[in-house]
């Protein structure tokens, strides 16, 4: 059978039974010719859910503990993470660093390679400059905002 003798009253009568009976695909075939009809499933929506008031802890007082060093933020231009990925220092295992504290970069230098859904981003100098430091571990999860290096 050729598909200008489709019978379209076929196809519509199998659209209905996939709605009718809440199918994704339904597929029809005999001897003479074969159909697959199929849609994507309608998103789940919960109903009747009604949200819980919030309960909230009373403010706790922490114990001061001299000892603890505070984090300073390093002096510098910060450059931050355009995206959540895992943050990458080099092109390739055994290639050097794109850049170490100390090296002196150029605007658009690639300083980072960010892995999300498969591909990698470069993350390159927004001005040129010394790194002052670099705040994250090769092969690390980074988070989108999350401070990477320091320039001077």
């Amino acid at each position: 059978m050729s598909k200008k003798d489709i019978n379209e009253e076929a196809i519509h009568r199998l659209a209905a039974l996939l709605d009718e009976h809440e199918l994704t695909e339904i597929e029809y075939e005999d001897e003479d010719f074969s159909i697959k009809v199929r849609r994507e499933p309608a998103p789940v929506i919960a109903g009747g859910m009604h949200a819980q008031p919030a309960t909230y802890a009373a403010p706790v007082q922490m114990p001061s503990d001299p000892a603890a060093p505070v984090k300073a933020a390093p002096a510098g231009d910060p450059v931050s993470s355009p995206m959540v990925g895992v943050i990458y220092r080099r092109a390739e295992p055994g290639a050097p660093e794109f850049c170490k504290v100390g090296d002196q970069v150029s605007e658009g230098d690639t300083l980072f390679l960010i892995e999300a859904m498969k591909t990698f981003n470069p993350v390159r100098a927004p001005r040129s400059g010394k790194v002052v430091s670099i705040l994250v571990d090769d092969g690390s999860a980074v988070e989108f905002g999350e401070l990477l290096l320091t320039l001077e």
